[in-house]
Formats: structure tokens, C-alpha cells, sequence
């Protein structure tokens, strides 16, 4: 019975063999891709805008205002200016073009300046001074010194007592206690043109003594602007291109 069994059985297996061997070979598919999306639509693109109707012929012929344009005769008018030559540009005026401002009336009289309001030490001081600036006139400068020291010590604020003691000193050759001197005085003669510029004079007398011809010409012209008659100043600058001259020969 199993005998018979198993016969069949593999009665059965080898049919089924057969069957398949025997049955036609299915062709293979490559599949198909996928869908693609849809492309998005193209934009539309606007129509040209109609061409411009053209002007009326009367507009299209009327001309340009005159003003606009540029005139053929104005052109030939003008002349380019040469690259070549150099542009001339106005000279500065020289100094001696410039006039110079009037002399100052002569203020040296001391006793002048004695007037019924002045106190009695400053008239006392004045009478001093006066006397003083005679003997340096006369060419003694020592007696002069002791008379004008008094001055000072009658009124300490007596500005030409302290110029005229600069000036003693000056003649004695005491160059240094002449500047001090002239620093006093200067600081009380502010208001005085005519006196500064004495002061300015006899300063550059000095410098010029000591050597210093760069601020001796400074002193000297700055006497002349604050009193261009000035003649203490006028003959230092003199003296001083004398001096440059006989160097440089």
C-alpha cells in the first residue's frame, strides 16, 4: 500500500514537472516611470504697446527756441584761450607804492605838559626830566643820569623819566639797563604814538650796539609805523644797510 502510495506520488511530482517545463516562458516588462508632474504653464508675455502716433507736420517743422541753441557766429567769437601761455595773475603792490601815514606832530616838550591839573610832584618830576634830557643834548650823559634818577623817585609813574633814563644809559654804553628802562617805559606810554616810537627808535639803537641787526630792524620799522617821521628810526635803518654793505664788499 505504501509502495502503491509513493508511486503515485511521484507519478504525480513528475506530471507537474512536465507541466511547467512545458508551459510558454513570460517575456520580462521594464517598468514604467512615473508620472511626471505636469510643467507649469509659460508667462505670458505682454504685446508691444503700439508705436507713438507721429507729430502733426506743422509740430514736426517748427524750430528749436533760439536760446536753446548754440549760434555759429557766437563760436567763431570766441577765442580758446592758448594752452602755451601762462595766465598772468596781478602782481601784489610793492611797499613803497603804499603811502605811508603823515608824521605826528612833534609832542617832545615836557614843559608843555605841565597844565593846571597836573599835582605837584608829577610838574616837579617834569622839571627834572627837562633838565635832564638838556644835559644829554650837551653830551654829558653822567650828570644827566644823576639828575634823571630824581625823577623817579619824586614820581615812580613819570613814563619819560624812565625813557630818558634809558636813554643816559644808552650813551654810557650800559646797553641792557637801557632795554629794561625802555620796557618801563613803554608799558606807561601805550597811548602815545609819538613817545612809542621814540622808544621803538632808541630799542633798535641798542639791539644794533649789541649786535643784534635782525631785531634793531625789527625796532626801527616798527618805530616808523607808529610814526613814519620819526627820524632817530629812519637814520638806524640807514645805518644798518650801511653796515650789510661794507660787509658783503
Amino acid at each position: 500500500m505504501n509502495r502503491v502510495f509513493r508511486r503515485l506520488s511521484l507519478g504525480a511530482s513528475l506530471l507537474a514537472l512536465g507541466a511547467c517545463a512545458c508551459a510558454p516562458a513570460q517575456t520580462y516588462r521594464r517598468p514604467l516611470p512615473p508620472p511626471r508632474e505636469s510643467a507649469l504653464p509659460a508667462p505670458r508675455v505682454p504685446p508691444p504697446p503700439p508705436p507713438a502716433p507721429a507729430p502733426p507736420a506743422e509740430i514736426a517743422r517748427k524750430p528749436l527756441p533760439q536760446e536753446d541753441r548754440i549760434r555759429e557766429q557766437d563760436l567763431k567769437s570766441r577765442t580758446p584761450a592758448s594752452p602755451s601761455a601762462p595766465r598772468a595773475e596781478s602782481a601784489p603792490a610793492p611797499e613803497s607804492s603804499v603811502p605811508a601815514a603823515p608824521p605826528l606832530p612833534d609832542d617832545s616838550s615836557l614843559l608843555a605838559k605841565i597844565t593846571p591839573g597836573v599835582s605837584p610832584q608829577r610838574a616837579a618830576s617834569l622839571r627834572l626830566t627837562d633838565e635832564g634830557a638838556k644835559l644829554l643834548e650837551a653830551g654829558d650823559p653822567a650828570k644827566a643820569l644823576s639828575r634823571l634818577e630824581r625823577t623817579i623817585v619824586i614820581d615812580s609813574s613819570n613814563p619819560y623819566g624812565y625813557f630818558y633814563l634809558a636813554k643816559a644809559h644808552y650813551r654810557l654804553g650800559r646797553y641792557r639797563e637801557s632795554l629794561n628802562f625802555l620796557d618801563i617805559a613803554e608799558s606807561r606810554l601805550r597811548s602815545e604814538p609819538f613817545w612809542l616810537a621814540e622808544v621803538q627808535a632808541l630799542r633798535g639803537d641798542n639791539y644794533r650796539a649789541l649786535g643784534q641787526t635782525q631785531r634793531a630792524e625789527a625796532s626801527y620799522t616798527q618805530a616808523l609805523r607808529f610814526n613814519s617821521g620819526n627820524r632817530a628810526a629812519t637814520d638806524g635803518l640807514a645805518r644798518l644797510q650801511a653796515d650789510t654793505q661794507s660787509v658783503t664788499k
